[in-house]
């Protein structure tokens, strides 16, 4: 049989947009302001950018690299490294997350998608909850109780994610990433320079940008360490994909930072969208800037509303938004279109039929958990909140730990580096090999139990 010629993206800069877009998602959006802002603001993004630095970059460098040596998504790539049976179920874990992830995530860019077109009709006043009542009833939980609309919103955008994927690499994930990334960048900005320019506005981006020491804890470095971890697409099988989509002249370490500074430069621009405006709005009330991810569709909208141009400032933040959830539904869908190529030896087109089946029935299923299934708890949790769970805290940290496991005992760390330097310098080197040899494994299992037992209510963070 002959042997399928694999995708590539035409160079350098498809592969860093498409992964830059990646990493770039709801998780920055909003994730990462309410993080920063519960953990000191300043303090929270200085352990942020080490961490981003060291087992970030690490981490990154790792997966991509294997998936451009083995030319597989992560299935493939455990196999053909020569991984053992057992360790090769750590393959099947960083496939598997994405086809969990991918349904929940496009609900939630179902959200997104309705605050867009509220905002577009000219009723974003209707998605302002009155705070000063405390019987009023957000219009977030309304709409969370409408079945109908749930599974509506949830199918156009897992609609849309589907269309690009069945455009294929260059086509689809390439073109779309080259468009929406640059003019996020450009919305970000304009949100940006109108949220710091409120009245009041300034003590916000002097809480977020300037390190307070005494805010400084052990829950800290926890957050900061597991918001970089689920920020940067580690352990999603993306990375491996994209990986082994990239020509063998790229220059991979030059292609690596460029996203891991991409996706941390995002995250600041996050953090300077939301903290100065909440600042603006009420002076940085703790409820509010805590208010974890009800802030993007509870707090934000009236903080748009308080504002001045709030219909057009609601219209570029949601769009961004938009555009963040897509590029990071799309390099998802796109992992779990590639393992099935690869292992099950399909086309492009069936693997894609089959994953939009499962993305449909899996995300109608967590759509229905708010309204008509509330009942189900697992965990004592809806069936979003499950998965959710599942993937970020449980599977995710696991699959991460497998390819460290590769690297060191399998692959060993010589045919990393010779892989790397092909095309790069490989500057960081040194730190690369400390940080995976005596450092990862630490910081994922410190991810994986203190996740763990954040759900089940043991700590807070």
């Amino acid at each position: 049989m002959e042997k399928k010629k694999r995708s590539t993206f035409s160079g350098r800069v498809g592969f860093v947009l498409a992964a830059a877009g990646s990493a770039v998602g709801l998780g920055n959006i909003w994730r990462f302001p309410y993080l920063a802002a519960k953990y000191g603001g300043g303090i929270f993004l200085f352990v942020y950018l080490i961490l981003a630095a060291t087992f970030g970059y690490t981490m990154i460098i790792s997966e991509t690299t294997l998936g451009r040596m083995t030319q597989k998504s992560p299935v493939g790539a455990f196999k053909k490294a020569g991984a053992g049976k057992t360790l090769r179920i750590g393959g099947w874990i960083n496939a598997i997350v994405p086809l969990l992830i991918v349904p929940y995530y496009s609900v939630i860019g179902g959200w997104v998608l309705k605050y867009l077109f509220m905002y577009i009709v000219g009723d974003g006043d209707e998605l302002a909850t009155d705070m000063s009542n405390p019987n009023a009833v957000s219009f977030f939980e309304r709409f969370l109780g409408s079945s109908t609309e749930q599974v509506g919103w949830f199918l156009l955008f897992a609609t849309f994610t589907m269309v690009i994927i069945f455009l294929g690499v260059r086509n689809g994930i390439e073109k779309v990433s080259k468009f929406m990334m640059p003019v996020l960048v450009i919305l970000s900005i304009m949100v940006v320079v109108y949220s710091v320019t409120r009245p009041g506005a300034i003590e916000g981006v002097k809480y977020f940008l300037i390190p307070n020491f005494s805010k400084f804890s052990w829950m800290t470095v926890v957050a900061a360490l597991g918001q970089m971890f689920y920020s940067l697409s580690v352990a999603m099988g993306i990375l491996y994909t994209f990986g082994s989509y990239m020509k063998k002249d790229v220059d991979i370490e030059n292609s690596t930072v460029k996203v891991e500074i991409f996706d941390t430069l995002i995250a600041i621009i996050s953090g300077l969208m939301v903290i100065p405006a909440v600042f603006a709005l009420n002076g940085g009330q703790e409820t509010t800037l805590k208010a974890g991810p009800s802030l993007m569709f509870i707090s934000l909208p009236n903080v748009f509303d308080s504002m001045g141009f709030g219909r057009g400032i609601g219209i570029l933040f949601f769009l961004l938004v938009f555009f963040a959830a897509t590029t990071s539904s799309v390099a998802l869908a796109e992992s779990i279109v590639s393992t099935f190529e690869d292992e099950f030896h399909l086309s492009r087109v069936k693997a894609s039929l089959l994953v939009s089946f499962f993305v449909a029935l899996l995300g109608i299923f967590s759509a229905l958990g708010f309204n008509d299934l509330s009942s189900i708890k697992i965990l004592n949790l809806d069936i979003l909140d499950f998965f959710d769970f599942l993937t970020n805290s449980v599977m995710m940290p696991i699959g991460a730990i497998a390819t460290i496991i590769l690297i060191l005992k399998v692959v060993k760390i010589e045919k990393i580096e010779e892989e790397v330097m092909l095309t790069s310098k490989f500057r960081r080197k040194d730190m690369y090999k400390i940080v995976l040899k005596y450092f990862a494994i630490i910081f994922l299992l410190i991810i994986l139990v203190t996740s763990v037992l954040n759900t089940l209510g043991i700590i807070s963070i």
